[in-house]
Protein backbone atom coordinates (compact mmCIF):
# COMPACT_ATOMS: atom_id res chain seq x y z
CA UNK A 1 0.00 0.00 0.00
CA UNK A 2 1.39 3.41 -0.81
CA UNK A 3 1.79 6.18 1.99
CA UNK A 4 3.35 9.47 2.34
CA UNK A 5 6.07 9.92 4.16
CA UNK A 6 8.94 12.62 5.31
CA UNK A 7 12.67 11.77 5.08
CA UNK A 8 14.85 14.13 7.11
CA UNK A 9 18.31 13.92 5.89
CA UNK A 10 21.15 16.21 7.53
CA UNK A 11 24.05 16.92 5.32
CA UNK A 12 27.23 18.62 5.59
CA UNK A 13 26.36 22.11 4.22
CA UNK A 14 28.65 21.67 0.52
CA UNK A 15 27.97 22.00 -3.19
CA UNK A 16 27.22 19.44 -4.38
CA UNK A 17 25.70 17.66 -1.98
CA UNK A 18 22.12 18.35 -2.89
CA UNK A 19 22.00 17.27 -6.66
CA UNK A 20 23.56 13.65 -5.15
CA UNK A 21 20.23 13.30 -3.34
CA UNK A 22 17.76 14.06 -5.36
CA UNK A 23 20.18 11.95 -7.90
CA UNK A 24 19.35 9.20 -5.60
CA UNK A 25 15.54 9.58 -6.13
CA UNK A 26 16.02 9.64 -10.27
CA UNK A 27 18.31 6.75 -10.44
CA UNK A 28 15.60 4.69 -7.65
CA UNK A 29 12.79 5.68 -9.80
CA UNK A 30 11.04 7.23 -7.39
CA UNK A 31 9.28 11.00 -7.12
CA UNK A 32 9.65 13.85 -4.90
CA UNK A 33 6.58 15.07 -3.92
CA UNK A 34 7.70 17.87 -1.81
CA UNK A 35 11.45 19.40 -1.16
CA UNK A 36 12.66 21.99 1.53
CA UNK A 37 16.50 22.80 2.35
CA UNK A 38 17.97 25.14 4.79
CA UNK A 39 20.97 25.54 7.12
CA UNK A 40 20.81 23.67 10.95
CA UNK A 41 21.33 25.12 14.41
CA UNK A 42 24.94 24.71 12.83
CA UNK A 43 26.01 26.81 9.32
CA UNK A 44 27.99 23.63 8.77
CA UNK A 45 25.13 21.66 7.98
CA UNK A 46 21.86 21.66 6.30
CA UNK A 47 18.70 19.86 6.37
CA UNK A 48 16.69 18.37 3.38
CA UNK A 49 13.15 17.36 3.88
CA UNK A 50 11.66 15.49 1.46
CA UNK A 51 8.58 13.89 1.11
CA UNK A 52 7.72 10.73 -0.84
CA UNK A 53 5.13 8.80 -2.24
CA UNK A 54 5.40 4.69 -2.11
CA UNK A 55 5.42 1.66 0.09
CA UNK A 56 7.43 0.45 3.31
CA UNK A 57 9.92 -1.15 0.64
CA UNK A 58 10.39 1.98 -1.31
CA UNK A 59 10.99 3.61 2.15
CA UNK A 60 13.51 1.47 3.55
CA UNK A 61 15.41 1.26 0.30
CA UNK A 62 15.67 5.31 0.30
CA UNK A 63 16.36 5.43 4.18
CA UNK A 64 19.31 3.35 3.56
CA UNK A 65 20.94 4.39 0.39
CA UNK A 66 20.57 7.58 1.30
CA UNK A 67 22.44 7.00 4.55
CA UNK A 68 25.41 5.95 2.31
CA UNK A 69 25.94 8.78 0.60
CA UNK A 70 29.18 10.88 1.20
CA UNK A 71 28.21 14.30 2.80
CA UNK A 72 24.86 12.20 4.54
CA UNK A 73 25.30 12.26 8.21
CA UNK A 74 21.68 11.43 9.71
CA UNK A 75 18.51 10.03 7.47
CA UNK A 76 15.45 9.25 9.31
CA UNK A 77 11.67 8.93 8.96
CA UNK A 78 9.54 11.43 10.73
CA UNK A 79 6.55 10.26 11.76
CA UNK A 80 3.18 12.19 11.98
CA UNK A 81 2.99 11.96 15.65
CA UNK A 82 6.51 12.23 16.34
CA UNK A 83 7.09 15.39 14.43
CA UNK A 84 6.26 19.25 13.70
CA UNK A 85 4.95 20.02 10.39
CA UNK A 86 4.71 22.93 8.57
CA UNK A 87 4.60 24.44 4.80
CA UNK A 88 4.10 28.20 3.38
CA UNK A 89 1.74 29.17 0.70
CA UNK A 90 1.71 32.66 -1.24
CA UNK A 91 -1.37 33.25 -3.02
CA UNK A 92 -2.01 36.09 -4.48
CA UNK A 93 -5.94 36.88 -5.40
CA UNK A 94 -8.58 39.20 -6.70
CA UNK A 95 -9.47 41.72 -4.54
CA UNK A 96 -13.62 41.82 -5.83
CA UNK A 97 -15.71 43.62 -3.96
CA UNK A 98 -18.38 41.47 -4.40
CA UNK A 99 -16.19 38.52 -2.53
CA UNK A 100 -14.63 41.08 0.16
CA UNK A 101 -16.19 40.01 2.64
CA UNK A 102 -15.59 36.60 2.29
CA UNK A 103 -12.14 36.67 1.58
CA UNK A 104 -11.65 38.16 4.85
CA UNK A 105 -13.58 35.61 6.73
CA UNK A 106 -11.66 33.01 4.83
CA UNK A 107 -8.34 34.65 6.12
CA UNK A 108 -9.08 35.04 9.69
CA UNK A 109 -10.68 31.27 9.70
CA UNK A 110 -7.13 30.14 8.29
CA UNK A 111 -4.93 32.89 10.43
CA UNK A 112 -3.47 33.97 6.86
CA UNK A 113 -2.23 37.44 6.82
CA UNK A 114 -2.13 40.23 3.88
CA UNK A 115 1.01 41.02 2.46
CA UNK A 116 0.81 43.42 0.02
CA UNK A 117 -2.98 45.30 -0.69
CA UNK A 118 -4.40 46.84 -3.78
CA UNK A 119 -7.91 47.53 -5.12
CA UNK A 120 -7.28 44.63 -7.68
CA UNK A 121 -4.88 42.15 -5.76
CA UNK A 122 -4.40 40.85 -2.39
CA UNK A 123 -1.25 39.01 -1.71
CA UNK A 124 -1.41 36.54 1.12
CA UNK A 125 0.60 34.39 3.55
CA UNK A 126 -0.94 31.32 5.53
CA UNK A 127 1.22 28.55 7.27
CA UNK A 128 0.33 25.47 8.47
CA UNK A 129 -0.01 21.67 8.04
CA UNK A 130 -0.32 20.14 4.48
CA UNK A 131 -3.99 19.63 5.03
CA UNK A 132 -4.68 23.28 6.55
CA UNK A 133 -2.86 24.65 3.25
CA UNK A 134 -5.16 22.29 0.71
CA UNK A 135 -8.07 23.43 2.87
CA UNK A 136 -7.17 27.33 2.45
CA UNK A 137 -6.65 26.97 -1.24
CA UNK A 138 -9.77 25.23 -1.48
CA UNK A 139 -11.72 28.07 0.57
CA UNK A 140 -9.87 30.62 -1.94
CA UNK A 141 -9.64 29.01 -5.44
CA UNK A 142 -13.56 30.23 -6.06
CA UNK A 143 -12.79 33.82 -4.94
CA UNK A 144 -9.82 33.91 -7.92
CA UNK A 145 -6.58 32.84 -7.69
CA UNK A 146 -4.31 34.70 -9.87
CA UNK A 147 -0.86 33.42 -8.46
CA UNK A 148 -0.31 30.62 -5.97
CA UNK A 149 3.47 29.69 -4.74
CA UNK A 150 4.16 27.03 -1.88
CA UNK A 151 6.60 25.94 -0.34
CA UNK A 152 8.20 22.46 0.48
CA UNK A 153 6.89 20.50 3.74
CA UNK A 154 9.77 21.35 6.88
CA UNK A 155 9.74 18.97 9.73
CA UNK A 156 11.44 18.23 12.73
CA UNK A 157 11.08 15.86 15.63
CA UNK A 158 9.36 17.17 19.11
CA UNK A 159 11.45 15.94 21.23
CA UNK A 160 14.44 17.65 23.11
CA UNK A 161 17.33 16.51 21.56
CA UNK A 162 18.49 18.50 18.55
CA UNK A 163 19.03 17.52 14.99
CA UNK A 164 22.94 17.35 15.68
CA UNK A 165 22.91 15.40 18.64
CA UNK A 166 25.33 12.82 18.55
CA UNK A 167 26.72 13.56 15.07
CA UNK A 168 30.50 13.41 14.64
CA UNK A 169 31.87 16.82 13.87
Amino acid sequence: MEKRFIISILVENKYGVLMRVTSMFTRRGFNIDSLSVGVTESPDYSRITVTMTGDEYAKQQMVAQLGKLYNVKKVEVLEDAEAVRRELILVKVKNDPDNHQRLLSSLDIFKARILNYSTEVLSIECTGSPNKIDAFVEMVRPLGIIELCRTGLVAMHKGKEGSLTNIEQ
